[in-house]
């Protein structure tokens, strides 16, 4: 029997390891327009927060050990599937992603690559067909 949400479905969402939590739930608010789920703050500020972006969850949370600006390198990357790939990857550019790869078509994908100011990599994009 597979584990079911609490909507009743199979699920996986990333959990994004950050060295700046505070930071990184402004950034995908105001790069994505993720909306919070859940929210949970210790005494020491340190976050952990479920997020959403039309329906895609993903988590977020404060430590620093395994975030990719300590490791030196990204640890996932993310596939981020919208309508308007272009809008959204020029949002997220402005809101402080640093491009890795425009926006271009290939193998059946409008799709762009960035990397978050946190050091985790985004394709943003759609399929063409």
């Amino acid at each position: 029997m597979p584990l079911l949400t609490e909507r009743g479905r199979t699920s996986i969402a990333p959990w994004l390891s950050v060295s700046r939590g505070t930071e990184a739930l402004e950034y995908y608010t105001a790069a994505f327009g993720a909306q919070q789920l859940h929210f949970f703050a210790n005494e020491s500020g340190q976050i952990v927060a479920q997020l959403s972006v039309d329906g895609a969850e993903f988590w977020i949370a404060d430590d620093q050990d395994s975030s990719p600006e300590t490791l030196g390198r990204g640890t996932v990357r993310m596939i981020l599937t919208v309508e308007d790939p272009d809008a959204v990857f020029n949002k997220a550019v402005a809101a402080g992603a640093t491009i890795v790869a425009d926006i271009y078509e290939d193998h059946g994908w409008r799709v762009g690559r960035l990397c978050d100011p946190f050091g985790h990599h985004w394709e943003i994009g759609k399929p063409t067909s």
